[in-house]
């Protein structure tokens, strides 16, 4: 061990945080039978968002009234810093006269007078025609971005009218071309016909402790009946006294290893003598649980740790405690029991809480936790997933309250660990080189990010394994290293030191040394001289290959997945667990078993001219044998570039007229052959190439008054970032549309994949594939009576890592009613982690224009009013991401946005509004009550698409429902849970539950039905794709296809979270208006 300066503390025990990897996406075209995500996921059955940077760290579902506890989808999304406007709106629009559910009783609000729950159904006739030229519609103006503190949730919601300036935000002149102001005075003309009320539109309430999410409509009865089983297992509710009690230990540590290592020797010398022999549960923090009183109120106790022994025959050091316990609260399960029953609206939390922890304390003693799951190589075998990684076995767990009373929800799970390995072995795995060789910079940013953090123990004293934690490495090689002896600054190499010392001779010292401790007081270490200590998660982002290779682990059949939790809940041994016997809590052994139904798939409809006009899909899937889109777009001007070495030209035009043809057997209308033909390319010099071929183009066709309708590319099958470097300079310089086809394809072209490519190419070029029938019938219940738009929501965060990267918002609207099967999407960057979409509503003071508002809502109410002449009045907001702790704040806020958006364009116009929460990253999974009976399985082993729970395991009385939308292919498939915070517009059971099912036909890049639903999926899609238009930062972190580099507003790569939230954002650069107009991010 060398240092500048003479210390030698080992490390404490730190808990890494674990935060869940992802890989990229692309919209390169894959098989309609690839197109299904493998487990769980987007498409087909199961394998989860990949390439969402979906958020990080394990999430706690405890938060907010009536939400559940326990179950995760993912991490805590944000930072909370954002941009707020102060103003209070006053909604002065007239409501229909029928109640909505939501919400509290009408209460006054300032100057706004009485307010009651707008909502229902008669809201009035179509509007009428447009009496102006439609002038083009605009990118959503930006507002300057700047950093502003986050305001209480009543501030959010009052404060000053919305002509005054808003909060944080500048006065700057912006961009906005004045047409806006005629679109919006346009869109006053459509007259919206409204039932005479002397009511207003409900006011949203300041509070969320004034919010009721709406309570369940009853229970849907469509479909056909079936049994299925689901991963949760009943919980008796304790009948015993639960006690709180504040802990304070001094010196204080932030490590709950060592505060619970001090708690279990507290329990281990005093239970009998000063506890009254109870066996309290301990959450690591500040709060200890008991089933009945302690014996005092307040007592202090004095504790000893020994730390353990590294071997170096040196004495232990031993640590003294102070712990304080104090009486802090008694904790009534009364209030849950109550909530149980559907008697009180608002979730316990601190109940919850303490049965939660009561149950996590034997699995946190035996096994490694990590968030609300536990792994240990104990739980199944470790498998390999390459450069240094390995996947461990482990399960989730997690208490829910239910319709069925206390639930715990236990489901298995892997995850990354670092192999405990030598560094340097760790080091030529992550490389993939022979570490004789000298790095070169990359190899020292790559070893870099992966290895900070992690702890190593060192080998070149004999017995003694002391351990540290990576700070970083040094920028010098390991020869070059010097450092000062003595006080007199004699210095001396790391080489010569080790030689003289340890009698150790350092083999390759071209590579730089491990550096551990504080920067102040840096020590060095050969890589040689460490291992790598077991046990560690890998946190950081995982490769495509590793992504692969842990999904192949996690992939299982229900069957298999249904007897893995089983045995796990066998194996944790509850009725055994001496927490749970102390607390009184008994959980069943028996996976629950629950009512669903199997709702019917769509009649779609296709064209006239095709052999089959309609087509109804068999558990879940169709193709486009004798059938023709039902509007095919058309594609009269088009070229390929070539950018594969691997592929001639003559492959690529062949590959291309194959192309042309499917998508004219589609019902395209395209052109065989090219405006130029086919060139290749070096990935290189992508920019070059691509603007210099589209002006050639150009060149050729303007003088003919034409436009270029398509650009194909062939890109080689590793890409890096070739396919992002594409998609932006397309989308967002030159306005044009573009498909990429991967090498292999074009050396084995398949049928299937040409037709699914013909899919993805006509819905860019404005076309639509399918539609439902019950759309064209005017037969879909509130959708098909009013005009409807359909929006989808979504925020995608970085990976885990990019620190310094912006968050990205997303949101889609349909277009075309009646049919829904069109959607534009708007994208906007925003800060660090923030899950509030900040940019659905803005307004900002121009100079020359007085108060201008802009936003993402308005301008998509705008589009589809220039798209269908018709102003929604009904809107449906599908928001995917949102974790049940994020409920109250979300919905505050975006409903809040969506009020204002419809307000400016027209002082009374206040279409209603149903808020539906679309959630994959939870932990419930339903199996086929008889695995072998096959008219109740898909041919995966997967219950049925169109099953859907809306009993039992669902929430005690708001409007949730698990839906199973999709067939499964591989692995085992995961509902998307529905959950409705906000319905004015009084849907059923049935009507919201056969709406999303029924969207899930519509998706438009395969002709499969998708597990959730389209518009939120679209969503998704077009933030993910936003990621490609920031331009990379130089920073260590480096860019790889996929990843979000840091934002010109934040210093680097390298900066924490809180600089990263508060520093002002980068706009994302704005599409060209004739993309954004289409599906381009399909």
């Amino acid at each position: 061990m060398v240092r500048k300066k003479r210390s030698d503390k080992p490390v404490e025990g730190e808990s890494s945080r674990s935060q869940p990897s992802g890989g990229t996406g692309q919209d390169v075209a894959t098989p309609a039978a690839t197109q299904q995500q493998l487990s769980g996921g987007y498409q087909g059955s199961g394998r989860g968002y990949q390439g969402v940077g979906r958020g990080s760290g394990q999430q706690s579902q405890q938060g907010g009234h009536g939400g559940y506890a326990g179950g995760g989808r993912g991490a805590p999304r944000g930072s909370m810093a954002q941009q707020q406007y102060s103003g209070q709106f006053e909604y002065r629009g007239r409501a229909p006269q029928t109640q909505s559910r939501g919400g509290p009783l009408p209460q006054h609000h300032g100057g706004g007078g009485g307010s009651s729950v707008g909502g229902g159904r008669g809201v009035g006739s179509a509007a009428g025609p447009f009496r102006a030229p439609v002038p083009e519609l605009h990118q959503a103006v930006q507002a300057p971005y700047q950093a502003s503190p986050v305001p209480s949730q009543a501030a959010m919601l009052s404060g000053m009218q919305m002509e005054t300036p808003a909060e944080g935000e500048s006065s700057a002149p912006t961009s906005e071309p004045a047409a806006n102001t005629q679109v919006t005075e346009q869109f006053q003309q459509l007259t919206v016909q409204e039932e005479q009320s002397g009511q207003a539109i409900q006011l949203l309430p300041a509070s969320s402790k004034a919010i009721r999410f709406p309570l369940r409509p009853g229970k849907g009865s469509k479909g056909a009946k079936c049994i299925v089983k689901a991963n949760h297992f009943f919980a008796e509710l304790p009948d015993r006294d639960l006690h709180q009690y504040d802990v304070s230990i001094t010196p204080e540590i932030t490590s709950r290893g060592v505060n619970r290592a001090v708690m279990e020797q507290l329990v281990k010398l005093y239970r009998e003598s000063h506890l009254g022999r109870r066996l309290p549960a301990y959450d690591g923090r500040k709060s200890l649980y008991t089933a009945g009183p302690l014996p005092f109120a307040s007592k202090e106790f004095k504790i000893t740790l020994i730390d353990e022994d590294d071997r170096s025959g040196a004495p232990r050091r031993e640590r003294e405690f102070k712990v304080a316990i104090k009486l802090a609260a008694r904790v009534d399960l009364h209030h849950l029991g109550m909530f149980l029953q559907g008697r009180q609206a608002d979730a316990p939390q601190e109940a919850l809480q303490v049965l939660d922890i009561v149950l996590r304390e034997l699995p946190t003693a035996r096994y490694l936790p990590v968030g609300r799951s536990f792994y240990s190589p104990r739980l199944g075998q470790r498998k390999s997933l390459g450069e240094g990684l390995e996947s461990w076995r482990g399960f989730y767990q997690s208490i829910r309250p239910t319709q069925m009373g206390l639930s715990l929800n236990i489901d298995m799970s892997s995850t990354a660990f670092i192999q405990p390995m030598p560094v340097i072995e760790f080091v030529t795995e992550l490389l993939n080189k022979d570490v004789s060789s000298r790095p070169t910079d990359a190899d020292h940013v790559k070893i870099k990010k992966a290895l900070r953090g992690i702890k190593v123990e060192v080998t070149h004293r004999g017995n003694m394994r002391r351990k540290y934690r990576i700070s970083g490495l040094t920028s010098q090689a390991t020869r070059e290293l010097m450092f000062p002896v003595d006080e007199q600054g004699t210095m001396k190499s790391v080489v010569e030191y080790f030689r003289e010392t340890y009698g150790f001779v350092i083999q390759h010292t071209q590579w730089p040394c491990l550096q551990v401790g504080n920067q102040q007081r840096p020590n060095y270490l050969p890589m040689e001289v460490c291992k790598i200590v077991e046990g560690q998660r890998y946190s950081k982002r995982l490769s495509e290959r590793q992504i692969t290779e842990l999904l192949r682990v996690t992939c299982q059949r229900p069957l298999d997945r249904e007897q893995n939790i089983l045995q796990t809940v066998h194996q944790n041994s509850y009725h055994t667990d001496p927490y749970a016997q102390e607390f009184g809590i008994k959980i069943d052994q028996k996976l629950a078993s629950v009512e669903a139904r199997v709702l019917p798939a769509p009649w779609l409809k296709y064209h006239e001219t095709g052999k089959e006009k309609n087509c109804l899909p068999q558990v879940g899937q169709w193709n486009m044998m004798n059938k023709k889109m039902v509007d095919g777009g058309t594609v009269n001007n088009w070229i390929c570039i070539n950018f594969s070495r691997n592929v001639q030209d003559i492959q690529a035009h062949t590959f291309c007229a194959e192309l042309a043809q499917m998508c004219c057997i589609s019902g395209m209308v395209f052109s065989n052959e090219p405006v130029l033909p086919v060139i290749g390319a070096r990935p290189d010099q992508v920019e070059r190439t691509l603007k210099g071929r589209y002006h050639e183009v150009m060149t050729k066709l303007q003088p003919q008054k034409k436009r270029l309708d398509l650009l194909i590319f062939i890109l080689p099958d590793n890409n890096g970032t070739l396919y992002g470097d594409l998609k932006r300079i397309c989308e967002t310089e030159l306005g044009i549309v573009s498909q990429c086809c991967k090498t292999k394809h074009v050396f084995r072209i398949s049928k299937q994949y040409l037709a699914n490519v013909a899919l993805k190419i006509n819905v860019k070029v404005g076309g639509r594939n399918t539609v439902l029938a019950d759309a064209i019938d005017r037969r879909i219940p509130l959708v098909s009576d009013i005009p409807t738009i359909i929006f989808g929501a979504d925020v995608t965060h970085p990976h885990p890592g990019e620190d310094s990267s912006p968050s990205i918002a997303a949101v889609v609207a349909s277009q075309d009613w009646p049919q829904v099967t069109k959607y534009a999407g708007l994208v906007c960057a925003q800060a660090h982690r923030q899950e509030l979409i900040q940019d659905l509503y803005k307004s900002w003071e121009d100079p020359n224009r007085g108060r201008v508002s802009g936003g993402m809502i308005k301008e998509l109410l705008v589009s589809f009013w220039r798209a269908t002449n018709l102003k929604p009045k009904r809107i449906i907001f599908y928001r995917d991401g949102v974790s049940e702790g994020q409920f109250y704040q979300v919905l505050l806020h975006e409903l809040d946005a969506i009020r204002q958006a419809c307000a400016s364009l027209e002082q009374d116009y206040q279409p209603t509004v149903t808020f539906v929460v679309v959630q994959k990253r939870h932990h419930t999974r339903l199996f086929a009550n008889n695995h072998n009976n096959r008219q109740s399985v898909d041919r995966s082993g997967n219950i049925l698409p169109g099953t859907v729970v809306d009993s039992k395991i669902c929430h005690p009385t708001e409007f949730d429902f698990y839906l199973c939308s999709h067939a499964g292919i591989q692995g085992t498939s995961r509902p998307a849970h529905y959950h409705v915070l906000w319905d004015e517009n009084n849907f059923s059971a049935d009507e919201l539950q056969s709406l999303t099912n029924n969207l899930c036909y519509t998706y438009a890049r395969c002709t499969r039905s998708v597990s959730i639903v389209p518009p939120a999926y679209y969503a998704h899609l077009a933030a993910f794709r936003a990621r490609f238009y920031m331009e990379p930062e130089n920073s260590d972190g480096g860019s790889a296809a996929g990843s979000a580099p840091a934002t010109r507003g934040a210093p680097g790569g390298r900066s924490t979270r809180f600089a990263a939230a508060t520093a002002a954002v980068r706009p994302l650069p704005p599409l060209m208006e004739n993309v954004k107009q289409y599906m381009f991010y399909c």
